[in-house]
């Protein structure tokens, strides 16, 4: 869905978390096109311009941490109405 956005992050991780560590960068066609303090104000600053699912939102930090994710799946809840 984002390759592009996460190759460009991933090609340019060291010089953004030297500049913008902390922050959260918004990547759309592989160009960064905004940074913010949270991603909330991220989000919604962004979608005044793009529509949502066209840019990502990506936490500025080191090492693979930043672009990768652990889904557990060993407590399910069952939900019943």
């Amino acid at each position: 869905m984002f390759k592009d956005e996460l190759e460009y992050f991933i090609s340019n991780q060291d010089k953004f978390v030297e500049k913008y560590l902390g922050k959260y960068l918004v990547i759309k066609d592989r160009e960064l096109i905004g940074i913010y303090s949270n991603a909330l104000d991220a989000y919604v600053n962004t979608k005044k311009t793009y529509k949502p699912g066209t840019f990502m939102i990506q936490e500025c930090k080191p090492g693979t941490e930043a672009y990768t994710v652990t889904i557990a799946s060993n407590n399910l809840v069952k939900y019943e109405s």
